[in-house]
C-alpha cells in the first residue's frame, strides 16, 4: 500500500535532510527539489527507494525525483509539510534565496534549462486549464449553441493567456533570486495598452510585442539590476531606491530595446515553425517525434514551454505539440509489446498495467523509467514509433493541413480536447488520431522485433530492480 508519508521522510533524509532543501516545487510527474549542497544526496539509495521511478540532475544543486502523476501531488505537500513542521528556518529561507549556481563542470547549459523550465512549470495549470475551456468555446461558438455563454467562456479563457507576460515575469524573479513582484511588475509593461504610444527604432511599439520571451527578458534583467543595487545601498536607502531604480531601468531597457527584439526573435520561431512544416514535414515529424523521448529522460523537454507559448500567442496554436505528443505514443506501444513478449514476469507486467493509463494520457515517465529505459533495447524502439507517428502528421502538414494544440502541458488522448489547424478541429482531430494510431503499431512491432536479444524467452530473466507488484500498484 502506498504510504506518501514514509516516502516524502524518505526523500528528505537521502536528499540531506530538511536543512540542506532550499526549494520545493513539482510539475505533472516529478518533486523538483533546489539544494543547497548536492553531494549530500544519496544518489543510489535515492534511485531505489520504491516508488521513486527516476532521478535526474544528481550532483546539480536542482534534483528532480520522478514520482509519477497523482502521486507527486501529495509527496510534495506531504515534504513541504514536513519542512514547515521540522526546520522553520529552512521553510524561512524557501522561494526567497536564489538557488544556488549551477555548477559547470556538471553542465551549464542543461542547468540553464532546467531552470529556464523552472519558470514555466507552475503556469501549465492555467495552460491546461484555459486551453481546454477556449477548445469548449471555439466548438459552442461553431455549433451556434449557448451564445449568451461563450462571450464569458472567452473571457475566463483569454484572460490569463492576455496577462501571462506578467506571471512569466513574477516567476522568472522567483526563480533566479529576485522580487517576484519587481519582475512581474517590469514584465507587466510588455502588455500595457498604453506602449502602443511609444516609439522604439522609428516604429510604435504594440501592446503584447515580445511576449513570454520578452517578459523572461525583462525580468531576468530586472533581478540583475536589484541584485546590483542592493549590495551597494544602505538599509534605509535600498528600500525607496532599489525597487524605483529595478523598474525604471529595466523597464526603459524593455521598452527601447527588449520588446523589439524578443518580438524579432518571436516572429522568427513562427515563422521557422511554419517553413519547418510546410517544407520538410515527415522529415521534421520524424526527428521531433524521434528524439523528444531522450529529452524527457533528461527532464529537458519543459525547456520547450517558451516555444510553445510564443507559438500560441501569434497563431492560436502550437504546432510543435502534436508532433512531439507521438514519442509518448511509441512509448505504448512498445510498452503494449514487452507485455506480450515477457508474459510470464508478473513484476513488469503489473508495472506496465500501473503505468499505461498515464502513458495514453501523455505522462510517459512512468514507462520510461519503469519498463522501457531499464530494459534499454525497448526505448530505442518506442523512439522508432514515436518518429513514424511525427512522420505521419508531418506529411499531413506537408499537404498543407497543420495540427496544433491551443494550449500546453498533456498530450496523448487528453490533447484531443486542444487540438485545432489551420482548417479547424476536425480535420486535424483525423489527423492526430491516424499519428497515434500509427505510433502506437510502429513502436509495437519494432518492439517486437527488435527489442530483445535474440534468442530471449518469452520471460524476463531478473525482474527490474526495486519494482515490486506492490511499489507499482
Amino acid at each position: 500500500m502506498r504510504n506518501d508519508t514514509a516516502t516524502a521522510s524518505a526523500v528528505l533524509a537521502l536528499t540531506g535532510g530538511p536543512a540542506n532543501v532550499r526549494h520545493v516545487t513539482h510539475c505533472l510527474t516529478r518533486l523538483r527539489l533546489t539544494l543547497a549542497d548536492p553531494a549530500a544526496v544519496d544518489d543510489g539509495a535515492l534511485r531505489g527507494l520504491p516508488g521513486v521511478l527516476g532521478v535526474i540532475g544528481a550532483g546539480t544543486p536542482s534534483l528532480q525525483v520522478v514520482l509519477g502523476p497523482g502521486v507527486v501531488d501529495t509527496v510534495t505537500a506531504e515534504v513541504e509539510r514536513q519542512l514547515a513542521a521540522g526546520a522553520g528556518a529552512v521553510e524561512a529561507k524557501r522561494g526567497t534565496e536564489a538557488p544556488a549556481a549551477e555548477p559547470r563542470a556538471k553542465g551549464a547549459a542543461p542547468a540553464a534549462l532546467r531552470r529556464i523550465a523552472n519558470v514555466f512549470v507552475p503556469l501549465i495549470p492555467a495552460l491546461i486549464g484555459c486551453g481546454i475551456l477556449a477548445g469548449v468555446n471555439g466548438l459552442l461558438t461553431n455549433a451556434g449553441w449557448l451564445p449568451g455563454l461563450t462571450p464569458a467562456l472567452a473571457a475566463i479563457a483569454s484572460g490569463f493567456m492576455a496577462l501571462i507576460a506578467v506571471f512569466v515575469g513574477y516567476q522568472t524573479a522567483k526563480e533566479f533570486g529576485g522580487t517576484p513582484i519587481l519582475g512581474g511588475a517590469v514584465a507587466a509593461v510588455i502588455v500595457y495598452p498604453g506602449v502602443a504610444k511609444v516609439t522604439a527604432f522609428g516604429v510604435h511599439l504594440s501592446p503584447g510585442q515580445g511576449g513570454v520571451l520578452g517578459a523572461l527578458a525583462a525580468a531576468l534583467l530586472a533581478t540583475r539590476i536589484e541584485k546590483w543595487c542592493r549590495g551597494r545601498l544602505p538599509g534605509a536607502l535600498d528600500v525607496l531606491f532599489t525597487p524605483t531604480v529595478t523598474v525604471l531601468v529595466a523597464g526603459l531597457a524593455t521598452l527601447y530595446g527588449l520588446m523589439y527584439a524578443a518580438g524579432a526573435v518571436a516572429t522568427a520561431i513562427g515563422t521557422g515553425a511554419n517553413w519547418l512544416l510546410t517544407t520538410t514535414g515527415p522529415f521534421a515529424g520524424l526527428i521531433l517525434g524521434g528524439l523528444f523521448l531522450p529529452l524527457v529522460m533528461l527532464g529537458l523537454h519543459q525547456a520547450l514551454i517558451p516555444i510553445h507559448t510564443t507559438l500560441i500567442e501569434q497563431q492560436g496554436y502550437t504546432v510543435l505539440l502534436p508532433l512531439l505528443a507521438m514519442a509518448g505514443a511509441g512509448q505504448v506501444g512498445g510498452a503494449l509489446a514487452v507485455y506480450v513478449r515477457l508474459r510470464h514476469d508478473t513484476t513488469l507486467r503489473t508495472t506496465i498495467r500501473s503505468a499505461l493509463p498515464a502513458g495514453l494520457l501523455g505522462v510517459g515517465e512512468p514507462l520510461i523509467y519503469g519498463v522501457s529505459l531499464p530494459l534499454g533495447r525497448p526505448f530505442i524502439t518506442a523512439c522508432v514509433g514515436g518518429a513514424a507517428g511525427g512522420g505521419f502528421v508531418g506529411f499531413f502538414a506537408l499537404l498543407g493541413e497543420k495540427v496544433g494544440a491551443t494550449a500546453i502541458g498533456p498530450s496523448g488522448w487528453a490533447l484531443f480536447p486542444l487540438l485545432t489547424g489551420n482548417q479547424g478541429p476536425a480535420p486535424a482531430i483525423a489527423i492526430y488520431a491516424g499519428g497515434l494510431l500509427t505510433a502506437y503499431a510502429v513502436g509495437f512491432a519494432a518492439t517486437l522485433a527488435f527489442g530483445f536479444p535474440r534468442g530471449t524467452p518469452r520471460s524476463t530473466p531478473p525482474p527490474l530492480p526495486n519494482r515490486t507488484p506492490a511499489d507499482t500498484a
